[in-house]
């Protein structure tokens, strides 16, 4: 397993991490994704601990704190072989205050999380999404004196905006606070938006990126094809609409693109998806999901080869689309604004 750094802290986590979402199964939503118990979870961590992949995600709101639980009981005794990710701002329930990145309810969701995972400090502490309400002032410092009671290692974010996350590290810069070190955002073959602003702006101020649906919310899994029914057990039956929005006609085109490349080097069409996203810059760490112990086996085999240059480039075509203003604009000045990524002709 390969190990990066973690944006500009001195952390190192797997290429390959997993996603605890399907561990409880708590309501209907979480249910698509999975519904592993305490010893099927256990197998799973197992399996990710033999292949180095030692980083586990989670969120206080998957499955309403059952994600959290689980995961703490299947690594109990081995908390210093693994790295916790765990997230807050989303409700946890009706009262005005348990939702949001306040001062009041982050301190209230950290101290439930670290009983839920049952240990004393969470690793990476992520922000679910941008609280517009709150100063962004009161988050930061609120984060920042929770790693300096050592209950949290390092911070992070979610699905920001650029301006979200730029102005959040201008104001940990400007009083010496904790800054985010990593943002955890969607990026994908049929999901690619986050190079348009994201990507420069990790680029520019060393934010390590922690990808989640990095087979664009389980369409890339070699089962979607073009003119048959989606698979009997799929998230997209219950899931589509909360995922990301994707053309058929991209989808499509991609899955074909991945399709010949497959037969070319022997590798499954999920394989070549996650191995294409750990090419390209900033990315630190894919967060995958997995229902079962095969599922989990084959998204590990992602790690540990390269596609070549060609293969990169037809894929890179497939996926590409135009961006939207100013991006697009700004490519005809790229002289001055280069971006992280090679431009195909046009």
């Amino acid at each position: 397993m390969e190990y990066r750094l973690l944006g500009a802290s001195g952390l190192k986590v797997p290429v390959l991490g997993f996603g605890a979402a399907t561990f409880g199964g708590g309501n209907e939503f979480f249910r698509a994704w999975g519904n592993s118990g305490v010893q099927e979870a256990t197998r799973l961590v197992d399996l990710c601990l033999e292949a180095g992949a030692n980083l586990f995600d989670t969120a206080d709101v998957y499955s309403s704190g059952l994600s959290e639980e689980i995961l703490g009981k299947a690594i109990a005794g081995r908390r210093d072989q693994v790295l916790i990710s765990t997230k807050a701002t989303f409700p946890m329930g009706e009262v005005p205050n348990d939702r949001g990145s306040s001062r009041h309810h982050l301190l209230r969701a950290c101290e439930a999380s670290l009983r839920r995972l049952n240990t004393d400090y969470i690793d990476i502490y992520t922000m679910h999404g941008f609280d517009a309400l709150t100063p962004v002032s009161e988050t930061l410092r609120t984060l920042d004196d929770l790693v300096r009671s050592g209950k949290v290692r390092y911070i992070a974010c979610s699905n920001f905006s650029g301006w979200h996350l730029m102005k959040s590290l201008a104001v940990s810069d400007r009083y010496g606070w904790s800054r985010y070190v990593a943002h955890q955002a969607y990026y994908s073959l049929v999901g690619r938006e986050y190079e348009w602003e994201l990507m420069p702006l990790a680029l520019d101020q060393n934010v390590g990126t922690l990808v989640w649906s990095p087979l664009g919310w389980g369409r890339l899994t070699g089962k979607v094809r073009r003119g048959q029914p989606l698979p009997v057990q799929s998230r997209l039956h219950r899931t589509a609409a909360q995922g990301p929005p994707v053309s058929d006609e991209l989808l499509y085109g991609v899955v074909d693109a991945l399709d010949e490349i497959a037969a070319e080097i022997g590798k499954t069409v999920p394989q070549i998806a996650l191995n294409w996203l750990l090419q390209r810059p900033t990315v630190a760490s894919l967060i995958l999901g997995a229902r079962d112990e095969a599922q989990l086996r084959q998204n590990l085999g992602a790690a540990g080869w390269t596609l070549t240059a060609d293969q990169i480039a037809r894929l890179d075509a497939a996926s590409e689309i135009t961006p939207i203003y100013p991006y697009w604009h700004q490519r005809g000045f790229i002289d001055r604004i280069p971006t992280p990524v090679p431009l195909r002709e046009t």
